[in-house]
């Protein structure tokens, strides 16, 4: 099972910072006997590793060299692979360039990494053998890819960033099976490579036959890229520290053991 985490964009929204986006600082990890802060693509990365996979795929950008070090060791019991994105020219151009590494039988997961959501276990409600979105309720759809689904869970169609959107339920992650990927892949290059977002590409996909599924699993859903959504994920992160249901057990870069945190502690 592979993840693949685009992490090439600029992330101009929330710079200057001095270092690459993923890496910012949100809440902490408890490393042996000492609170460290941990970084928010930690929070995806290990949803990844708990939901099964054994390779973490980091598609970077130049100028990124600080993820390489910092995930150089791999995460929990996943080894670590990084794939280069020379100019950052959307996430569907990010996702594809791991393509390659990809078998056709492989169970494959995405995420953003400058995100957090709950819960923990998300991936886990999305089936193995089909394009499937993990669906969260956020109160302002027209700034995410609202996804709009049928009563048996099929999607209709990805409204991308669109101010009429008509449902709430927007995606922050999805799975799909290697030869999806490849479909996905081959219609990208059949529209000369046009599409930019997941969502344009996805309904292409649907209109010529192909079918997707959105669960509505998700229950909270923050995008750490600007400063608004940092002070909403510490707010987040600091509610869900009081909540035995929720607390995490954090995988570090590179260990082979399990320890308890309490993110958002002391950040």
């Amino acid at each position: 099972m592979l993840g693949i985490v685009p992490a090439a964009g600029r992330g101009s929204r929330i710079q200057p910072l001095g270092f690459s986006k993923e890496l910012l600082p949100v809440g902490s990890r408890i490393d042996g006997q000492t609170e460290r802060p941990c970084a928010v693509s930690e929070y995806l990365v290990r949803r990844m590793v708990q939901a099964g996979v054994d390779k973490i795929c980091f598609i970077i950008g130049s100028g990124k060299s600080d993820i390489l070090e910092y995930y150089a060791a791999g995460y929990g019991d996943a080894a670590a692979l990084f794939v280069v994105q020379p100019n950052p020219v959307g996430l569907c151009d990010a996702i594809f360039r791991a393509a390659p590494l990809v078998a056709p039988d492989e169970v494959v997961l995405v995420g953003l990494p400058d995100t957090i959501w709950f819960p923990e276990d998300g991936f886990r409600h999305l089936p193995d053998d089909q394009l499937s979105f993990l669906l969260f309720p956020v109160d302002q759809p027209e700034f995410f890819d609202a996804v709009v689904i049928d009563v048996h869970e099929r999607v209709i169609e990805i409204q991308v960033k669109r101010q009429d959107a008509t449902t709430n339920w927007v995606w922050g992650a999805f799975k799909m099976p290697g030869h999806i990927l490849h479909q996905l892949a081959a219609l990208w290059r059949e529209r000369e490579r046009s599409d930019e977002y997941i969502g344009t590409l996805v309904n292409a996909y649907i209109a010529a036959g192909g079918t997707a599924f959105g669960v509505r699993a998700g229950s909270d859903y923050v995008d750490v890229g600007t400063f608004n959504g940092y002070r909403t994920a510490l707010r987040l992160l600091e509610n869900d520290a009081s909540s035995a249901q929720r607390r995490p057990t954090m995988i570090m870069p590179g260990a082979q053991s399990h320890v308890p945190v309490v993110p958002g502690e002391g950040a």
